[in-house]
């Protein structure tokens, strides 16, 4: 391979890790299909990634360039029109789970070095994932020609050059190839995000993703990121781990296959990016002052408590979230001012009590540490008890959580 191109193919890898191509365009181990994979590990690239959406499922395609089953009959054009416009090279429409609304921003230069990768880089897999087989009348593909007409904008990132080089270089990533509103922004009844960069007041908001609700962006200092600095959010970013949070549910992908790959000037882009934005659809307080909060870290101490879930906490989550909600460093979360906690919606807090969960294994971070599912151990009502109490000691200030919402949640997940 000429010296050119083993450069550009370095390039497009390092652009792909930055897209996260390979976590939605590789199975879950345990949906590796078996005839593909001759029972091995999944095959990054190769598709079948079940992403559940208000829809039904939809399974993500091969992408490595085996002429058959994957994308090796695309020319350069071909790949541009599926990743900005998406639309695959037969004609048919791409449902918008693929980021192509932000992918719409990706540079010429960029869009040309993943080509060269996924062409030269990318070893061809003939595997063939399940079809996405949604119900009537979302199977007419024809029809998302409308929905693009409607929502997919056009035109790549226009940096603000008053806000200099770093950054612009954040707010390509961020609304481009990290394509971070896809989960981080609210979507309306079409399933379209409500904005796609700074000049939407939804945008990076917050928004529920198969049964997850990624938190706010904004800077709002309740369940945003206000009470955050660059340098936490970098390192969160880099190995899970920062400002006392640790990455969970599908974070964790996103920083095992993308986010600890990147390089640290483009963390710190990211991070000055984020932290420009706004306070944004506030929710939650959070005051670790205020004589409540002292009070309630006083009575858990003591184990005085006698508030409806504190027997709970005490019994299944001090251990490792400590009486005072502090968690331990590099190891487990706070819980105090933890903006998850403090989020609008509980979805995230419920399904990590039935499904349990585990921090991300990265290069750079600490050991990962696992959380275990409490599906067996507390009734619908005790974890919104034991939520609630979460919710709103420690100077914590959130809407409490109901049985229902908790039912809701098990039923969604079968669980």
């Amino acid at each position: 391979m000429p010296v050119s191109n083993a450069a550009m193919v370095a390039r497009g890898e390092y652009l792909a890790r930055a897209a996260d191509c390979a976590g939605c365009h590789t199975a879950a181990p345990a949906a590796a299909p078996a005839h593909a994979h001759g029972g091995m590990a999944p095959v990054p690239f190769a598709g079948g990634l079940g992403m559940g959406s208000p829809f039904g499922t939809i399974y993500s395609t091969n992408i490595t360039p085996d002429p058959d089953a994957g994308i090796g009959r695309y020319t350069y054009d071909d790949f541009a029109h599926a990743l900005r416009d998406g639309v695959a090279r037969d004609g048919h429409r791409l449902y918008p789970a693929m980021p192509y609304p932000s992918f719409a921003k990706v540079a010429d230069d960029d869009m040309r070095a993943l080509y060269v990768y996924f062409m030269h880089g990318v070893a061809p897999v003939a595997a063939r994932p399940p079809q996405t087989t949604l119900p009537f009348p979302f199977n007419q593909r024809w029809a998302l020609m409308f929905w693009d007409w409607a929502f997919l904008p056009h035109g790549h990132f226009e940096p603000q050059l008053a806000r200099g080089a770093q950054w612009n270089r954040g707010g390509y990533l961020v609304q481009s190839l990290g394509h971070c509103g896809a989960c981080h922004t609210p979507r309306g009844p079409a399933y379209e995000e409500r904005g796609y960069d700074d000049s939407a007041s939804s945008y990076l908001t917050g928004g529920t993703n198969d049964h997850w609700f990624a938190p706010n962006l904004s800077g709002d200092r309740g369940a945003g990121l206000g009470r955050l600095s660059a340098q936490d959010l970098a390192a969160f970013l880099r190995s899970g781990h920062g400002g006392g949070l640790v990455a969970f549910g599908s974070m964790v992908q996103v920083v095992e296959d993308s986010t600890q790959y990147l390089s640290d000037d483009d963390l710190n882009a990211i991070a000055t990016y984020l932290k420009s934005a706004p306070r944004r659809m506030p929710s939650g307080q959070y005051d670790a002052q205020s004589r409540a909060a002292r009070q309630s870290v006083r009575a858990l101490k003591s184990g005085e408590v006698e508030r409806p879930g504190a027997g709970l906490y005490l019994s299944f989550c001090a251990r490792c979230h400590q009486g005072n909600g502090a968690g331990v460093p590099q190891k487990y979360p706070r819980l105090g001012g933890n903006p998850a906690v403090l989020a609008s919606e509980p979805t995230s807090l419920v399904r990590l009590l039935v499904e349990g969960g585990g921090s991300p294994h990265t290069d750079a971070g600490p050991a990962p540490r696992d959380m275990p599912s409490f599906a067996g151990k507390m009734t619908d009502t005790e974890m919104a008890r034991v939520l609630t109490f979460i919710r709103t000691t420690w100077g914590n200030a959130a809407d409490p959580v109901t049985t229902r919402d908790v039912a809701d949640v098990r039923a969604a997940l079968h669980k």
